[in-house]
């Protein structure tokens, strides 16, 4: 109780210590999701190499980076405000900057988020057209039917948009190449988000989150997440077979694809919300970040 009480203390002396300034920067920068902002952002830079062949312009790869991460933050800054209300229910959420009330009133996050999506749009447009038309379909994606059973469907959507930019801001057009990185994502997205629900199950319960996985019997929905795994295992191998990448991202897919179909299969064995934050875990930065990164050492090595 004694040793509670010093860490209370210190904890209290060290918050009291940091300038309110400072506190209300960081609550303005939290509410954009850094860590997510930054894996969408490198993705699309990633995608952007693809398309170059491994040699992006600077002038056109500064600008892309700028236009992602403007619009990357700006996007999950509406969502961030859009879920405030259901955060506020949540153990693993309720004290993320808008839910415990640290940006008043929460206009000011909105109005915020909206103003980086604005810069990122101009951005995009001087990229090109397509791009813009990408970037504002990602947003509005990722900004409708919130919290609801279809989410995954904008989270596709969404999520696709930032390689799509990259892409286009390269290309000035499509190919397979990118759609069947898209089609990876698309997979991706739904075995990503619907882990975390597992993981995090009661709470989404008692917050009023009440749809597809949270609604089946854990078992039955962590079936559908090891059939997601076996799919994005296939999709990165007929990535390689259609992008004609090389050696290490062949080795590298293989890797990767065990691993996360043996999570989730380990998931379905255990039942535990401690396996299902693993896959959660698993599938963002160590699978999709080092995918994206292999794609691009394919050209260098």
């Amino acid at each position: 109780m004694v040793e509670v009480t010093k860490t209370t203390r210190c904890t209290a002396v060290h918050e009291a210590s940091v300038p309110p300034q400072t506190k209300g920067i960081i609550d303005y920068i939290t509410v954009l999701k850094p860590r997510e902002t930054v894996l969408l952002v490198f993705i699309g830079i990633c995608s952007a190499v693809v398309a170059g062949q491994g040699s992006v312009p600077w002038d056109i790869l500064l600008l892309a980076l700028a236009a992602l991460t403007t619009g990357s933050a700006g996007a999950n800054g509406i969502t961030n405000y859009l879920d405030r209300h259901v955060d506020a229910r949540m153990r693993r959420t309720h004290m993320r900057s808008l839910p415990a009330e640290r940006i008043v009133p929460a206009r000011r996050a909105l109005v915020w988020s909206l103003f980086l999506v604005i810069v990122a749009l101009v951005l995009a447009w001087f990229l090109h057209p397509l791009a813009f038309l990408f970037g504002l379909t990602g947003t509005v994606a990722a900004s409708v039917f919130r919290k609801k059973v279809m989410c995954v469907i904008q989270g596709g959507i969404a999520g696709c948009a930032p390689v799509l930019i990259g892409y286009v801001a390269v290309t000035h057009q499509l190919d397979l190449t990118i759609l069947f990185i898209c089609i990876l994502i698309a997979v991706w997205i739904p075995l990503h988000v619907w882990s975390v629900m597992i993981a995090n199950r009661e709470d989404y319960i008692q917050a009023g989150v009440v749809y597809f996985p949270v609604t089946w019997k854990p078992k039955d929905a962590i079936k559908v997440l090891l059939a997601l795994s076996v799919l994005l295992y296939a999709a990165s191998l007929a990535l390689w077979d259609v992008g004609g990448f090389g050696w290490l991202y062949f080795a590298i897919a293989n890797v990767l694809g065990v691993f996360m179909v043996y999570a989730t299969y380990n998931l379905l064995r255990s039942g535990t919300s401690e396996d299902a934050w693993k896959v959660y875990k698993l599938s963002a930065f160590p699978y999709l970040g080092v995918i994206f990164t292999v794609l691009c050492l394919n050209f260098w090595i």
